[in-house]
């Protein structure tokens, strides 16, 4: 069965960059059509989340291939994007904590192509990867998913989330009044043509969000993954819903996709099957122990008490020492994730 369904076009496309049907589409499971329900806004006692202020970041572009770039953060774990360019457009991932970073961004494609810039993709609804789209001319195409345009309902709720990782730099956010939303939005896939260069987007079920999307580029085999997966040994953040449905994402990408090379939304850049091996044996051992641990009674607190971190070993040296102690804290939100989300489900 083919997912003919047609993205949703505020702003259409011309005839050679219409989507077209996956040919073989990923086939979600009843439980896992998910709705967007928002971040859960608990945290652990003497949590400390990423740093992602976006005060004096540089994004440095990282070639794989003719047209196609990665923007690497000159400090992590600050927002990593991309950009692929094609004979007759080019594409961005993600857009940046703020007007300032989307000005950036564009400058950037400017010193690399010539090419008229037509889209901007969405990996998440996050504020660091969304705040940047109001600085994108009319004439750029805001993409995501659904379920991510969906879920940007509440500016100012996103905007009290988002400002816990800016360190104090409020001001870094005040002139987000405009949270421009996608104009084109798909279901689980959809292609864009950019002359001689396509790209795939795929979201593949609920994650770090329910509708995380991937950017794939099939000739150098580069998938820029937002907030869905980043390097082995860096725990991820489950923000909206358990380990299991993730699972069954990240297994959708791994028969789906033959990836080379990772960027993810924060952090170094990672290697593709092993990446993926390591998410999902993670985020199984998570889900066992949180449900050994409920199952003998005890309490959340106990459990997190019990909890042996991933170390920071399969990590390239000039990232230990920024993700060692953010590791351990985004692994503890995640046991504190999985432990409501059973609580809720049971």
């Amino acid at each position: 069965m083919q997912d003919t369904s047609t993205p949703t076009l505020d702003a259409e496309p011309t005839k050679a960059e219409r989507t077209k049907p996956v040919p073989f589409p990923p086939i979600l499971p009843a439980h896992a059509q998910v709705t967007t329900q928002g971040e859960i806004e608990e945290r652990p006692a003497d949590y400390l989340g990423p740093n992602l202020d976006p005060a004096g970041l540089r994004l440095i572009p990282k070639q794989f291939g003719n047209g196609v770039y990665a923007l690497l953060a000159s400090e992590i774990p600050k927002d990593n994007g991309g950009v692929v360019i094609g004979a007759r457009a080019a594409l961005v991932v993600d857009a940046g904590m703020n007007i300032e970073m989307g000005r950036q961004i564009q400058a950037v494609i400017r010193q690399l192509t010539a090419a008229p810039l037509r889209y901007v993709v969405n990996t998440t609804y996050h504020g660091d990867h969304t705040f940047g789209n109001a600085s994108f001319p009319a004439d750029v195409s805001i993409v995501s998913s659904r379920l991510n345009r969906a879920s940007m309902r509440d500016l100012e709720r996103e905007k009290r989330i988002r400002s816990r990782n800016l360190r104090g730099n409020l001001a870094a956010i005040e002139q987000v009044v405009d949270w421009r939303k996608p104009d084109i939005t798909f279901e689980h896939f959809m292609e864009l043509d950019l002359g001689g260069r396509v790209v795939q987007l795929w979201a593949f079920g609920q994650g770090n969000g329910p509708g995380d999307v991937v950017v794939y580029e099939p000739l150098t085999r580069t998938a820029w993954t937002g907030n869905f997966l980043g390097h082995a040994g860096v725990a991820p953040m489950l923000l909206e819903g358990g380990p299991r449905q993730y699972i069954e994402s990240l297994e959708r990408m791994r028969a789906s996709l033959d990836v080379r090379t990772i960027v993810p939304g924060h952090g170094p850049m990672a290697q593709g099957a092993e990446t993926i091996d390591w998410m999902i044996e993670y985020l199984q051992a998570l889900d066992r122990e949180v449900r050994a641990g409920m199952s003998r009674r005890l309490t959340l607190e106990q459990i997190l008490a019990r909890r042996q971190a991933p170390t920071a070993e399969q990590l390239p040296p000039q990232a230990r020492q920024h993700l060692g102690d953010l590791n351990r804290n985004m692994d503890r939100l995640n046991v504190l994730a999985t432990y409501r989300e059973i609580e809720r489900t049971q």
